[in-house]
């Protein structure tokens, strides 16, 4: 039997009493509804790789004239030690990951090619996953997740159609882990710098009567962070179960995490950096003795539960389909301590001839999120056709309460200081295809059609009432010169609406792309090689300004005409038996055209400028050296050029370029007792202590380009240190 999908939860459907009505106890009666059909299927019929319909939609190939990168199971385990999905990545081209915490747990980010995480669609089995709102991707709502991932595929530039919002950088889709023929469980546990620790428990019931199986995972995370008071305490669950028929998948899915962050997004200034880099002024306040203090509680504190339900049928040889329903319940807050706060921002009345307070607030978000996804594919010996998309709506009530305050006024506990609700409907529907013209020479097609509504209303935003209608039209060709060398071309447009923290600037446009990607493919027993230019022709382009808003969240402005030029190199090369080399590089130009900025009152056009984070080289190389069968050493390496943290080419925005090298080594053990594998792990990260920073922000403009100081306190520069030489080891028992 060929492989079909990955495995998490199942329950028995005879008999099953669900006592309390939810969405998991619906999304269970369809799932038992949808067994019992799929119980009567015809013996005759032949199995294919129901795994591959259900990514086939968001999916490329070598096929498909897209730059993409692919990552599975295997090339994550050894470094799966705790850290985040985006610092798993890091070495992939275009590839630029930070952390505010500084040590890869907690908040972490990520930047394809200059553009920033709202720009990188995010899908899990094909669901969007970015926040529709923010048009984020907040990974530490989905801590140790890496542990549930089969393989995920991060495709550079516009790449092909899928759900969500448009990918303007690049788009990644995960699959979960696949159903598991037999049983087994499997106990890894790692520890490291800072206190930090990973605790993971996963199982599978294996096929029970050749159909059914019910696997989890439970996973427990904390670290002190590098950066002072950094800390995060994490915890998840994943639960899958799947029903495998002769041409049916079914899986359901429940899945999430609760997260506890102490807040370390306030960044610090030159001075501070060059004194002590790990300082964080975050919860720090003055009592009234004049002492200073730090608040214990200045936290971030989210819970995030995704339910999926996949139907994954095959037909024949030729057709196949999946259909997916999906919910998402998000709830959380930040808790600030607010020194002389205004206390009229906050509803409250004057106490005499008092008009501030020290008071502890809470910023709630409480959101659902949910839809549907859908795609029916065609294929034969020369086409390849899948039409497919997806309606979803979101819905999210924003709201502040005052929990403490030393002059109270007139509040009651509970009192909201403000509420705000907002909605948002995306609705799209794609169809493309590849197209075999001759035995070398095949078309790709691929036209969408999107639809976003948005209705928000705060003291941030304003009123919003904002319809888009995008047609998203790509095609390429792709040219097998021979066995060894391929070529492709192809052209992309995008469109994009603006998200929430975009409507804070005012007056918002709505960002238009071109892409155009020309690639050279070549592959030998020995080597692979891929090339890839890439131009991005952008028309109000919602690029970072460097700011920050009151939550750390980067604020953006449309900036008129811009592009992005660049030349994208990676290779698999074996050295021989024992040693191989996967090196990587970009080198680019990110440009604003005719950039107009007020200074002192008087718009001025700047020119030609750089886009802010956006790198002209961006490199990265692993090599592995496997001396014995089960060992594995590698040496990663990362190197990041310097970037501008605004868009004036001011030097006081500059970040500095940073190289970086981590050592990780892996021995598994094979056993045939009481394990089936054991497997120790260690991961050191850059171990040449390099003092670096791979995020900052940017608000003053300064008129003194040509002579900066050499140490600044400008108020508005800012910079996020990350650790110097820090290591993580771990064992993982598999039975």
């Amino acid at each position: 039997m060929k492989t079909i999908f990955k495995g998490t939860e199942v329950l028995s459907c005879k008999g099953s009493k669900l006592n309390r009505k939810s969405i998991f106890s619906t999304l269970f009666s369809i799932f038992c509804s949808l067994t019992s059909f799929a119980q009567q299927e015809q013996d005759s019929v032949k199995v294919n790789q129901l795994d591959n319909v259900l990514v086939s939609a968001v999916r490329v190939t070598t096929k498909t004239p897209v730059s993409f990168s692919n990552l599975d199971k295997k090339d994550i385990k050894t470094r799966n030690l705790g850290q985040d999905i985006p610092i798993l990545m890091n070495y992939l081209p275009s590839v630029v990951t930070t952390s505010d915490a500084g040590n890869g747990m907690g908040y972490t980010g990520i930047r394809v090619r200059g553009s920033d995480a709202t720009r990188v669609n995010v899908t899990i089995n094909g669901i969007p996953y970015n926040d529709a709102e923010s048009q984020g991707t907040f990974w530490v709502n989905m801590p140790d997740f890496a542990s549930s991932v089969e393989s995920l595929q991060l495709q550079r530039g516009v790449g092909t159609s899928t759900n969500g919002s448009g990918a303007f950088g690049a788009s990644l889709n995960m699959l979960t882990d696949n159903y598991a023929a037999k049983a087994n469980g499997e106990i890894s546990n790692s520890f490291g710098s800072y206190n930090s620790r990973k605790h993971t428990v996963k199982f599978s019931t294996g096929l029970l009567n050749d159909h059914f199986e019910l696997a989890g995972r439970l996973s427990s995370l904390k670290s002190d962070g590098y950066i002072d008071r950094a800390s995060s305490d994490l915890k998840s669950y994943f639960l899958q179960g799947s029903y495998v028929g002769k041409t049916t998948l079914i899986k359901a899915l429940v899945f999430g995490g609760t997260e506890k962050t102490y807040q370390s997004w306030n960044g610090i200034d030159a001075v501070t950096l060059n004194e002590y880099r790990r300082f964080n002024s975050a919860g720090m306040f003055t009592d009234e003795e004049g002492n200073t203090r730090y608040y214990d509680n200045e936290t971030d504190n989210y819970k995030q539960d995704h339910y999926q339900l996949h139907w994954s049928e095959s037909f024949t040889d030729k057709w196949s389909t999946n259909l997916a329903f999906h919910y998402t319940k998000g709830k959380g807050y930040y808790e600030n301590y607010k020194e002389d706060a205004d206390m009229a921002d906050y509803g409250l009345l004057p106490v005499d001839a008092v008009t501030t307070t020290d008071l502890v607030r809470q910023k709630w978000l409480d959101n659902d999120f949910y839809g549907t996804t859908f795609s029916v594919k065609y294929k034969e010996e020369k086409l390849d056709v899948i039409v497919g998309g997806g309606w979803n709506k979101y819905e999210g009530d924003h709201f502040g309460k005052v929990i403490w305050a030393r002059y109270a006024s007139q509040s009651e506990l509970g009192d909201h200081y403000y509420d705000d609700f907002s909605t948002k409907r995306d609705g799209n529907i794609f169809s493309k295809a590849n197209y075999q013209l001759t035995e070398k020479l095949s078309f790709y097609g691929d036209l969408q059609y999107r639809n976003v509504t948005y209705k928000a209303n705060s003291f941030e935003t304003g009123l919003v009432d904002d319809n888009f209608n995008f047609f998203n039209p790509k095609a390429g060709l792709n040219f097998e010169i021979n066995q060894k060398n391929t070529l492709y071309f192809s052209y992309a447009r995008a469109n994009r609406e603006p998200n929430r923290t975009d409507y804070e600037g005012g007056n918002v446009k709505p960002e238009k792309l071109n892409d155009f990607e020309l690639g050279w493919r070549f592959k030998t027993d020995k080597t692979q090689l891929n090339t890839n230019i890439y131009f991005m022709k952008y028309k109000d382009q919602l690029v970072l300004t460097g700011e920050l808003n009151d939550v750390g969240s980067p604020m953006r402005a449309n900036s008129g005409d811009s592009y992005r030029l660049g030349i994208e190199i990676d290779a698999t090369i074996q050295l021989s038996e024992k040693w191989f080399l996967q090196p990587n590089i970009t080198l680019s130009q990110n440009k604003n055209e005719d950039f107009y900025f007020t200074r002192d009152g008087i718009l001025q056009n700047l020119g030609e400028t750089n886009i802010a984070f956006s790198p002209e080289i961006i490199a990265g190389n692993r090599l592995t050296f496997m001396p014995l069968k089960n060992l594995q050493l590698s040496l990663l390496s990362k190197f990041v050029g310097e970037q501008f943290m605004g868009n004036i080419d001011s030097n006081l925005s500059k970040l500095d370029s940073y190289f970086v090298n981590d050592l990780n080594v892996s021995y598994e053990i094979k056993t045939d007792k009481v394990f089936k594998s054991i497997m120790i792990s260690g991961l050191v990260n850059n171990i040449f202590d390099l003092k670096y920073e791979s995020n900052g922000f940017f608000y003053t403009y300064d008129d003194n380009y040509s002579n900066p100081p050499a140490v600044t306190t400008v108020e508005g520069v800012g910079y996020y240190p990350q650790a110097g030489t820090n290591f993580l080891i771990g064992l993982t028992l598999k039975f």
